[in-house]
């Protein structure tokens, strides 16, 4: 699986964007002119530029040579990397905290570089069950770990603000990959070390 987004926008308009906001603004009843609002459509399309800046990034210089021959060959785990994203239905953000794991073959990532590739994807459009596959398919091809898990927890704001409104719903998905569906031994003692 491609570890790149094959919708990644070429360029960021921020004028076009801004009347487009504009317009949306109008669309709603409001009026773009009060003091208010003014600038509002420049800040929206900023804010938007930043929580969707992983179509912007490459991977190549994120990882930035950050690989690490080893003898190690225990699991490695990074627990509770806060993130957040944008439900692509709703356009509406959903957050929560993702746990990595990986069993080195012979190499190790940058311990930064795992929470920057976990929000290289989620600052693009998602929906997190593509998310969790992103970011373990990402990490399993970097690292050609003998094993990838990645679980992710998060509240979405289009449950809770609209719908069914459900303030205490939180999403749980996982993927796991080589020895960590494989072996269910591996699984239980990665699922147990990331309980709170």
């Amino acid at each position: 699986m491609s570890t790149e987004n094959k919708t990644t926008p070429a360029s960021f308009d921020q004028a076009n964007l801004a009347d487009h906001i504009r317009a949306i603004l109008l669309s709603l009843g409001e009026n773009p002119n009060r003091q208010g609002l003014l600038d509002t459509p420049q800040r929206a399309a900023k804010a938007l530029y930043s929580l969707t800046q992983g179509y912007q990034q490459d991977l190549t210089q994120l990882i930035n040579g950050a690989l690490f021959t080893t003898k190690m060959d225990e699991m490695v785990i990074v627990k509770e990397i806060e993130l957040y994203s944008l439900c692509e239905h709703h356009l509406l953000p959903f957050f929560g905290k993702c746990h990595v794991a990986y069993i080195p073959n012979g190499k190790v990532l940058g311990l930064s570089k795992i929470a920057r590739i976990v929000d290289m994807f989620a600052k693009r459009l998602q929906i997190q069950e593509n998310l969790t596959e992103q970011i373990a398919q990402c990490l399993q091809t970097i690292t050609e770990a003998r094993g990838v898990a990645v679980v992710i927890e998060a509240s979405h704001l289009c449950m809770m603000m609209r719908g069914v409104e459900k303030q205490n719903s939180c999403m749980t998905t996982s993927m796991m990959l080589g020895t960590f569906r494989n072996n269910p031994s591996t699984r239980s003692e990665f699922l147990n070390l990331i309980k709170n």
